[in-house]
């Protein structure tokens, strides 16, 4: 008990570390260079940009405040597997993407040790312990004070520092996000900063975009902005995972399938298709059984936006309805797509 008070405390203290009252030494952060203070804005944004970014095992601990050191034995929906180094995620990733529809369970073998958002390392004895690193982290992102993993300050960035009489007593060149995550986190209240500006970031929510940052305003618009088409991402995920279930879980017939300007519904009106959990399709001839089935593989994809991809073969019908294609709208009845690659072509699935 005593070492999972340990472990949660790490955690909350390394990602609720801006609960302070102190008072803001300048409302206008950023318009005067020495307006930041420990508990400011811009030493929150900073602070949350450069804590480590344990989101890139998420589909394995479920935990983007803390990531799994290798390697780890876990057991994989009723599959054992030993994750030697991160050419290993695939292995994951291939049995909890076999079956669209099922309810993926993963047990790790404990004691097992990951790293926390202020890049230490600890060891979690049993799922008690780590089921509190869960709850930690929930708590974090509830109240925003989780990692900002949508934006990556490049470095070097230089940091002024100034007394509380507003002299400048000197600077510091930052390399690396653990050096300015160390060097944010153990700031002095008797000390005000500014940040060097201009300074460049890559935006990850943006192909990957380099912007410079002119000011702490425009940080704050930045992560502002990231933190918005990440919270749009992830609404994406989730409406992709419903479509998925209503696909799997639905028998469908094309209600409409318009291109060039022409409505080909009827040339699939004597058929249903089926999607099946393990993203095999299959369109059946209800009318005439010695018509041989239409197979098919498909997708459901997401960005911003939630995509179907179909591809039929053997049925120069069907294949008419491969592409890749934007989920406009869905409910349970009826799935309507548009072409990613010609508006034009629009696709009603409804469910019989």
């Amino acid at each position: 008990m005593k070492n999972l008070k340990f472990l949660t405390a790490i955690l909350l203290t390394s990602i609720l570390s801006f609960t302070s009252c102190q008072e803001e030494i300048d409302t206008e952060n950023g318009q005067n260079p020495n307006t930041n203070n420990a508990s400011s804005p811009t030493a929150n944004n900073l602070e949350r940009a450069s804590m480590y970014d344990g989101s890139f095992d998420d589909f394995l601990d479920g935990i983007s405040c803390s990531s799994i050191l290798l390697p780890v034995t876990a057991t994989i929906n009723n599959t054992e597997i030993t994750i030697i180094n991160e050419s290993q995620y695939n292995l994951v990733l291939n049995i909890l993407g076999e079956f669209t529809n099922d309810d993926d369970s993963i047990e790790f073998q404990f004691p097992l040790t990951v790293r926390l958002s202020n890049y230490t390392e600890v060891q979690v004895a049993n799922q008690s312990e780590y089921d509190a690193l869960v709850a930690a982290c929930e708590e974090a992102e509830s109240r925003a004070e989780d990692a900002i993993n949508c934006l990556n300050i490049d470095f070097p960035i230089t940091i002024l520092t100034y007394s509380l009489n507003f002299e400048q007593t000197g600077s510091v060149v930052i390399e690396s996000e653990q050096q300015l995550y160390t060097y944010m986190n153990n700031f002095s209240n008797d000390e005000l900063f500014a940040v060097n500006y201009p300074i460049t970031a890559t935006l990850n929510g943006d192909s990957n975009t380099v912007v410079e940052i002119s000011s702490d305003l425009d940080l704050q618009a930045r992560i502002t902005e990231c933190l918005g088409t990440e919270d749009a991402k992830e609404e994406a995920e989730e409406n992709a995972q419903t479509l998925e279930t209503i696909l799997v879980d639905g028998l469908f017939k094309v209600e409409s399938f318009v291109t060039a300007g022409v409505n080909a519904a009827n040339d699939y009106a004597d058929y249903t298709i089926d999607f099946a959990n393990d993203l095999s399709c299959t369109a059946e001839n209800t009318v005439n059984a010695t018509i041989q089935d239409v197979e098919g593989t498909y997708a459901v994809t997401s960005e911003l936006e939630v995509y179907l991809s179909l591809t039929f073969t053997g049925n120069a019908t069907f294949e008419l309805l491969n592409h890749n294609w934007e989920v406009t709208s869905y409910s349970t009845n009826s799935i309507s797509l548009q072409s990613t690659t010609n508006a034009a072509i629009t696709l009603v699935l409804s469910q019989i």
